[in-house]
């Protein structure tokens, strides 16, 4: 359920999922709303979050105060109008396990729906994945982040090895 919310031109929200919770009481049952939204900022910083509320625009507006909250700055190879990443990665959060894999210019995001937009709020042009396990929206978008963090640039190498 992947909806685009433009309410500020340079900030990209996605709202990945909207649940309806219920909650039952001696008059009936109360419902309230989660939702998990992506915010990509500028290039290269993406940030997840997740909230609850009693109506659907109250939790969206608090899962995307979550997610500016916890944005994070990832690194970016950049070749002509192509925006890849440096090497193959793998990471798992609970039981959703992401394989990014480098493309070459013009392959475009090859990816499921919470995949790709947590890669394109990035700003990630030419990615391909694959998710094993659990298919969760919450730890696939969670597990495509820290795959994204775990990538190093051919300077953060350098220097760790000392050349």
């Amino acid at each position: 359920m992947a909806e685009s919310n433009d309410n500020n031109a340079n900030r990209g929200e996605t709202i990945l999922q909207i649940r309806r919770c219920a909650c039952v009481v001696k008059g009936g049952r109360r419902f309230s709303f989660s939702a998990l939204v992506v915010v990509g900022g500028a290039e290269g910083s993406v940030g997840i979050g997740y909230a609850k509320a009693p109506e659907v625009p109250i939790a969206v507006e608090k899962a995307v105060r979550v997610a500016q909250r916890n944005m994070v700055k990832l690194p970016m190879r950049t070749r002509q109008d192509s925006r890849s990443i440096e090497h193959e990665i793998e990471a798992k959060v609970g039981a959703s396990r992401v394989l990014l894999l480098p493309a070459g210019p013009g392959t475009g995001l090859i990816a499921g729906g919470v995949i790709r937009s947590v890669l394109a709020a990035a700003g990630y042009t030419d990615i391909l994945s694959k998710s094993k396990g659990s298919s969760n929206p919450a730890t696939l978008a969670r597990a495509t982040l820290k795959a994204l963090s775990l990538i190093r640039n051919r300077q953060t190498v350098r220097q760790l090895r000392g050349v």
